[in-house]
């Protein structure tokens, strides 16, 4: 058993709800963290940043549940399965968590495109490659082409008993290929071939139209009031 400092920051514009102020609680920087350590933190509703590992802690609001997906139990929806057939000849490569020229620019095309009024709509290669990458994390790069272009890049964690959905990002010309449904598919099927129990993908927030489309992954687990709890179709779209 371990003892891990946390750090609580201070209150701040929340980015996901309007008029909502947040907190989260921080591993303290100079903790050594590794892979098998945030696989264990993961379970208890933690999330990373960069090399920051953290969990809301707001006053008053739980709006922000950790969500995640066993991937044995998976069942591909109608839609899930139209996009996995458009994106069967789709090539897939598996990078290390590298600076790449070719994924910083198409990340800066997505920021620009999807989320322009957002803090990283004008990130800097060093504001890139820290929040996405980690000196400690287990973490891959996994290039999506289409006919020899690149369409789109997922970050993923690789834990030991799970994979971790960090970010993904795609060039909007290929928005009919819905990549972003399609990172998580994939991810799904290289836990299932690599024996791994779960794909973490971060916060579901009802409220919040970006975040709200975890809850289409079926069954879904939601970690309520310390528990993992499987949630029926009703409850995970409520």
């Amino acid at each position: 058993m371990i003892s891990i400092p946390l750090l609580l920051n201070a209150e701040h514009a929340c980015s996901y709800l309007a008029e909502q102020q947040a907190r989260s609680i921080f591993v303290h920087p100079h903790f050594a963290l590794n892979t098998d350590i945030y696989g264990q933190l993961i379970e208890q509703g933690f999330r990373r940043s960069g090399d920051n590992v953290y969990a809301p802690q707001c006053a008053g609001c739980h709006a922000c549940i950790p969500v995640r997906i066993r991937a044995d139990d998976f069942k591909a929806n109608r839609s899930q399965k139209r996009c996995w057939q458009t994106n069967i000849n789709t090539q897939v490569i598996v990078k290390p968590a590298e600076f790449e020229q070719q994924h910083y620019d198409l990340y800066c095309r997505y920021q620009l495109m999807r989320h322009a009024e957002g803090a990283m709509a004008d990130a800097s290669a060093g504001d890139y490659i820290n929040f996405l990458g980690s000196t400690w994390c287990d973490t891959v790069f996994v290039e999506f082409s289409i006919q020899g272009q690149l369409a789109g890049v997922a970050i993923v964690d690789q834990l030991p008993n799970a994979l971790s959905a960090v970010y993904t990002f795609f060039d909007p010309h290929y928005a009919s290929y819905s990549l972003g449904t399609y990172a998580v598919l994939w991810q799904i099927a290289r836990a299932k071939r690599q024996k791994r129990e779960f794909v973490y993908l971060g916060f579901w927030i009802s409220a919040c139209q970006k975040m709200a489309y975890k809850s289409n992954y079926h069954p879904l687990q939601q970690r309520l009031d310390g528990q993992w709890l499987t949630v029926d179709d009703h409850l995970a779209c409520s």
